[in-house]
């Protein structure tokens, strides 16, 4: 049976665009697009998660928040759980701590950004 990893992950609003990250060299899937965010840790609640990975990854805090949807992907080697929220105000500066690219994403116009396989279902609802 394969692992089965949780994970969080925001969808950061900003004047109606989202924001996407790239993974950054030396990080596994490097290169792909994704929504900032990252793995649970144990005992964790899926807020908690989320402030703290957007924390380390953005050194934002998210303060308006709720829970959007959960999405379920298998990988080769892993399964994945994702828990998407939709973030519409954090405190802090945006900041790219992990050395990621970032863009910002109008969801009225076609993405031609490469997002991870268990990300594409996310992208196509918000630009629906």
């Amino acid at each position: 049976m394969k692992p089965l990893l949780d994970v969080v992950a925001g969808v950061i609003w900003r004047d109606g665009e989202y924001l996407a990250v790239e993974r950054p060299e030396g990080f596994k899937m490097a290169g792909w697009w994704e929504f900032p965010g990252g793995k649970m840790e144990d005992g964790e609640s899926r807020e908690e998660a989320l402030v703290r990975e957007l924390q380390e990854e953005l050194g934002i805090t998210p303060v308006d928040f709720e829970f959007w949807r959960e999405v379920v992907h298998e990988y080769d080697d892993f399964l994945v759980r994702l828990y998407f929220f939709n973030i519409h105000g954090y405190s802090g500066e945006l900041a790219s701590l992990e050395g990621q690219r970032m863009s910002w994403v109008n969801p009225t116009l076609p993405s031609s950004l490469k997002y991870l396989p268990a990300d594409v279902v996310i992208v196509e609802a918000l630009h629906e």
